[in-house]
């Protein structure tokens, strides 16, 4: 699974890793694993990080095809 986050932190005025895992209620090692491709969230975290950046998920998460 592929994702955007790096991104999208950086768009969102620098959100830090601590920031956006303090806003979707994990660690900030989650954070780092998840950007980094090594780790594919539960549903419900994805929706959370998705409420965060005010996106759709589809817009965050996608299938490597």
């Amino acid at each position: 699974m592929c994702n955007r986050v790096r991104d999208l932190r950086g768009a969102q005025g620098d959100t830090t890793q601590q920031e956006l895992a303090d806003a979707v209620s994990v660690t900030r090692q989650t954070i780092v694993a998840l950007e980094a491709g090594a780790y594919t969230p539960s549903l419900a975290l994805a929706l959370r990080i998705a409420q965060f950046f005010n996106k759709p998920v589809e817009q965050i998460f996608w299938l490597d095809e």
